[in-house]
């Protein structure tokens, strides 16, 4: 069977698969665990969790028990924006992940500048926070997710985390500049909603019942973001094992896009949603 290839996660020199899960919504299927265990048997070795995500870090937590050798590279995050919340938010992923190091731990949407400011007070902030639970052993790299652009200049000029997470799609391409400045910096790149998320893919299924033959199919929406060479990885969400299959039959065979074909994509996007 074919592998996933693997790309370099930035200055924390994790090799990732370029295609991961995003396991927000994955507990809330009846075959969620067969969802983990398709992932890992198709050889992705990343996926992104949160403490908020209801019921998503315990089943990663119930899988890694029955499988101790599994190689994930799991990433979570605090919502918090204090220096005891984020700590307190650390000891309880690493105990419900059964897990003594988490590689990769995360802030959750600091996409305003107050959000920044909170997180960035040297005594009670969640950057605080994060870096004394660094020093303890206790998670090996820091990182954020952001949906403001003029912040992401601000936070990626910090020189503060080894990753960030932000929306990059065909329907959503505003962000490429961003990623190129990451990457320049050494910045691991995580991209969510890479097929465009719960809403424009409702949108397009729609579409498709009615007739749309068009370039916007998931294949096509995942190999326009696997095309950029600056991302490190992508993690479509996925309920079902089925999903996987799919997202992984394209990671396989895919062929980087054309600028010409990126575009056409771009326009079609806008055109449905």
């Amino acid at each position: 069977m074919k592998s996933i290839r693997k790309r370099r996660l930035g200055r924390t020199n994790l090799f990732v698969t370029e295609l991961g899960l995003g396991a927000m919504d994955t507990p809330t299927s009846k075959e969620s665990h067969e969802t983990i265990d398709k992932a890992k048997d198709v050889g992705i070795n990343f996926i992104d969790t949160a403490r908020e995500y209801s019921g998503s870090e315990f089943l990663l937590g119930q899988h890694l028990r029955n499988n101790p050798n599994s190689d994930f590279n799991i990433t979570s995050k605090t919502f918090s924006h204090t220096a005891n919340g984020s700590q307190h938010d650390i000891d309880r992923s690493l105990a419900t992940l059964g897990l003594s190091e988490i590689p990769l731990y995360q802030l959750h949407d600091i996409s305003t500048f107050d959000a920044w400011s909170e997180v960035n007070d040297e005594e009670n902030g969640a950057i605080t926070g994060l870096k004394i639970a660094k020093h303890r052993g206790l998670i090996k790299h820091l990182g954020v997710s952001c949906h403001n652009s003029d912040l992401l200049t601000e936070i990626i000029q910090s020189n503060i985390f080894d990753t960030i997470m932000i929306e990059y799609s065909a329907f959503y391409p505003s962000t490429a500049s961003i990623i190129e400045v990451a990457a320049k910096n050494d910045i691991g790149v995580i991209v969510m909603r890479p097929l465009g998320g719960s809403g424009r893919m409702s949108a397009l299924r729609t579409a498709v019942e009615e007739g749309y033959q068009g370039l916007l199919t998931p294949a096509n929406l995942l190999r326009y973001v696997l095309t950029n060479p600056n991302i490190s990885v992508a993690i479509p969400g996925a309920r079902y094992s089925s999903r996987i299959q799919d997202n992984f039959s394209t990671a396989i065979s895919y062929q980087p896009m054309s600028a010409s074909e990126c575009k056409a994509i771009e326009i079609e996007a806008i055109n449905l949603y």
